[in-house]
């Protein structure tokens, strides 16, 4: 009888740390709309096929997942800067898109490696990967590469490439 009251007593306590642990880990974890609101009041503008772009910049993992999903429109001079730590082949897809984007990927530099255009929300579940490794994703409105002849090694001109917040 003691050891079943022991048993249930450590049982019990190991739920409650964990259901405790759980809220915690919930409470403190931004929410994505805060985190994309947040990273589109620090852009700035950006010198990229000809054009000035005002950009808004994604530098955190939530602000990098949520993106521009849920946005009904994009300004022709507008777009955002997806910001990774190291160059990797990051696939974009287009879950929660309205609106369909050009997607740049950059070097390092700045330069573009990769380029896909017109890509739809119905391409959803799609993934779109770049053909070289990229430190940055640029997406801006559809039809921008081919308005401006934006083809690959075309440098976007920022003055401070930011750098990974999270």
């Amino acid at each position: 009888m003691r050891h079943m009251t022991r048993t249930f007593y450590i049982v019990l306590l190991i739920v409650v740390v964990a259901g405790a642990a759980f809220l915690l880990i919930n409470k403190t974890a931004p929410s994505q709309s805060t985190e994309s609101i947040e990273q589109a009041q620090s852009g700035s503008t950006a010198e990229f096929g000809g054009v000035s772009l005002r950009i808004e910049y994604a530098t955190t993992t939530a602000a990098r997942e949520f993106g521009l999903g849920g946005r009904e429109s994009i300004a022709l001079d507008e777009g955002m800067l997806f910001v990774f730590l190291v160059d990797d082949l990051y696939g974009f897809w287009m879950n929660d898109m309205l609106i369909p984007v050009d997607i740049f990927w950059l070097d390092a530099q700045g330069q573009v490696v990769s380029i896909e255009q017109d890509v739809a929300p119905e391409t959803y579940p799609n993934v779109f990967y770049p053909t070289a490794p990229a430190r940055y994703v640029l997406e801006t409105v559809a039809g921008f590469a081919r308005e401006h002849n934006v083809v690959i090694g075309t440098p976007l001109s920022l003055k401070n490439f930011p750098s990974v917040t999270e």
